[in-house]
């Protein structure tokens, strides 16, 4: 009877375990899944943090100057299109942008033209 019973508890905490287990290595495989963008959505050059433009709470990255006003024109056009390819978009830090509005920020001269 006692060996049932240890041999039950045994069970249990192996059970709990492989289950903990199972939990934390998805967590760490949707973590890893998570693309985040690297490529501006009009030119798909490297991106500028510096450069971006901040919509429904997140954060569009471009790389020059010149692609700012192109995404300003439809935000959620891009939105969609990078969502769509599994691309995880910054969020507009909180005390930067007022409720839901537009927002870019450039530096001049770099990339003109584009």
């Amino acid at each position: 009877m006692k060996k049932s019973i240890v041999l039950a508890i045994a069970a249990s905490g192996i059970l709990f375990l492989t289950g903990t287990l199972i939990a934390e290595e998805a967590a760490k495989q949707e973590q890893q899944a998570k693309k985040f963008q690297t490529e501006c959505p009009i030119l798909g050059e490297k991106i500028d943090k510096s450069l971006f433009v901040d919509f429904k709470g997140k954060r569009i990255y471009v790389c020059c100057a010149g692609c700012i006003e192109k995404v300003k024109a439809d935000p959620a056009k891009y939105i969609k299109e990078m969502e769509a390819k599994g691309i995880t978009l910054d969020e507009t830090p909180k005390d930067k942008t007022p409720a839901d509005a537009p927002k870019a920020e450039t530096k001049k001269g770099e990339h003109a033209g584009h």
